[in-house]
């Protein structure tokens, strides 16, 4: 193609009076070319496009409608039904020109400048990774000073509107320092209603980025680029710090990723710039907004009853509260320590459990071993006494322990089955417990049907009566499942005997 300024060059060299084969030469351009751009003078023509193939408008709208717009379904009929072989390309255009199609624009970006200061960038991804053996669901939040590239990253079992809020803390109490927006997705933890522009933020949120002198933006919707340095942060993540490494424990985990986030990537060059993020953070402090000496940590409040045993419950575990009293208190939640309160009054304060800390009783040193009314028993008890039946509950209640919790609840369901065992005879047991290993039955209903079965169709004992024994197994757990006691000697009757009035007497 002759670009306009080699037409107008030849034109002119032709009206100085050039001929047409010192201007081929001249110009590298074939001799036919510079005899029509002569005839043309200079202009290039325009190209008016006909279809071979000619579709007619109502024909295309009939069958589009028909085919419920799917344009490619159209190409068929087309072709089958009216015999007129129309490329893909071509129908498609058809469909825009007119109007069936919404034509799709490439959007172009919105260049916002790298100012010191300006901006700052957050958002989170979803992972699941190999903790201490067993894949476990956890969330990675990150956040990105853009102009510096530096970078802060935490990962939480689950993100709701205080683990942001933690989070926040925790990473710009970490710099010290906080930009002026903070550009985030239309998160409902952080958006109230609307989203880009319109968005309104949550005047809870509002009032914590105030602490700390910073405002939430929205981008629009498909618009995630708008953070892109945010979103190849997690890309650098999956590939740079996850690969080669293990967690033993989600704290071990955050512990890894502050060390990688806040003292290695600091100190490598960026990729484009070859800038060194630590050096470029310092530069940037002027511009940034100075975090105040005290900002007011994120927190939720609980309302606690204390049980006959001294704890308050909180997230899995058992708290001791101290005091003699049973009265309420109120558990502050904080992001690293638990803190309890009793008249505006705190008695003591805990460190934060770990994640993987589930049903403990936690208490200062020196307080003696006591158990927490609502603390879950276990079943070892049962468990034994069920084994002792035979091979066939044993390897029943194997199936049962490998069960996931989401399908049954183990403990439960062991402690209903052993109050079954005492209801019914050893063989009845043992026949019923076969069956519903043999077809997969983990439910206490149907294990009590087909122990109805068996007894009605059956020469079979049905009821082993026990002596029932009042004890107190919540102060004496050990007794809970104690073994029976022994009466056979009371079946055996003494001889009686006539004595001299002809009476009866025991000996």
């Amino acid at each position: 193609m002759i670009d306009a300024d080699k037409r107008k060059a030849i034109h002119l060299l032709h009206c100085e009076g050039m001929s047409l084969g010192a201007i081929s030469r001249q110009l590298r351009v074939s001799i036919g070319t510079v005899r029509d751009i002569v005839r043309s003078g200079g202009v290039a023509k325009m190209i008016v496009r006909s279809d071979r193939k000619v579709v007619s408008e109502e024909l295309l709208k009939q069958l589009f409608f028909e085919c419920q717009g799917y344009v490619q379904r159209v190409h068929e009929r087309l072709k089958e039904e009216n015999k007129i072989d129309i490329g893909y390309s071509t129908l498609t255009r058809l469909c825009r020109t007119q109007g069936l199609v919404e034509s799709v624009v490439q959007r172009r970006d919105a260049q916002v400048p790298d100012e010191p200061g300006l901006e700052m960038q957050q958002d989170t991804s979803p992972y699941k990774l190999p903790i201490n053996g067993q894949k476990m669901n956890v969330v990675g939040s990150s956040l990105y000073l853009r102009y510096c590239k530096r970078r802060f990253v935490k990962f939480y079992p689950s993100y709701t509107r205080f683990q942001m809020k933690c989070f926040f803390h925790t990473a710009l109490d970490h710099f010290k320092y906080s930009a002026r927006d903070c550009i985030i997705d239309n998160t409902n933890l952080a958006v109230l209603r609307g989203t880009g522009k319109r968005a309104v933020m949550v005047p809870e949120m509002i009032a914590f980025a105030e602490q700390y002198g910073f405002t939430w933006i929205a981008h629009e919707i498909k618009h995630s680029d708008r953070k892109g340095g945010i979103e190849s942060g997690f890309w650098f993540i999956e590939t740079n710090f996850f690969p080669g490494r293990r967690f033993s424990s989600l704290e071990d985990l955050n512990r890894q990723a502050l060390e990688w986030a806040t003292e290695r990537i600091p100190l490598r060059p960026h990729k484009k710039t070859r800038l060194i993020p630590a050096e470029l953070f310092e530069l940037e402090k002027p511009y940034l907004k100075k975090i105040p000496a005290y900002v007011s940590p994120p927190v939720i409040e609980h309302d606690r009853d204390t049980d006959q045993y001294g704890y308050a419950a909180l997230d899995g575990n058992f708290f001791w509260v101290p005091g003699e009293g049973r009265g309420e208190v109120k558990v502050l939640e904080f992001a690293d320590k638990i803190c309890i309160f009793q008249n505006r009054e705190m008695l003591i304060e805990y460190e934060r459990p770990p994640h993987a800390m589930k049903n403990e009783r936690i208490k200062p040193k020196g307080v003696p071993e006591i158990k927490p009314q609502t603390r879950k028993h276990p079943t070892e008890a049962e468990e034994r006494r069920l084994t002792a039946m035979g091979t066939e509950i044993a390897s029943y209640l194997e199936v049962v322990r490998q069960l996931p919790l989401s399908i049954i609840k183990r403990n439960q369901f062991i402690r209903q089955l052993f109050r079954l065992s005492q209801k019914l005879a050893q063989e009845v047991f043992v026949k019923v417990i076969s069956r519903a290993q043999h077809y997969g039955v983990t439910d206490m209903e149907t294990l009590e049907r087909m122990a109805v079965y068996l007894l009605r169709d059956g020469p079979y004992d049905s009821v082993v009566n026990e002596p029932e024994v009042a004890m107190d197994t919540d102060a004496h757990p050990e007794l809970d499942v104690s073994d029976l006691p022994d009466l056979c000697k009371y079946d055996e009757q003494p001889e009686i005997e006539d004595d001299e009035n002809g009476q009866g007497s025991r000996e």
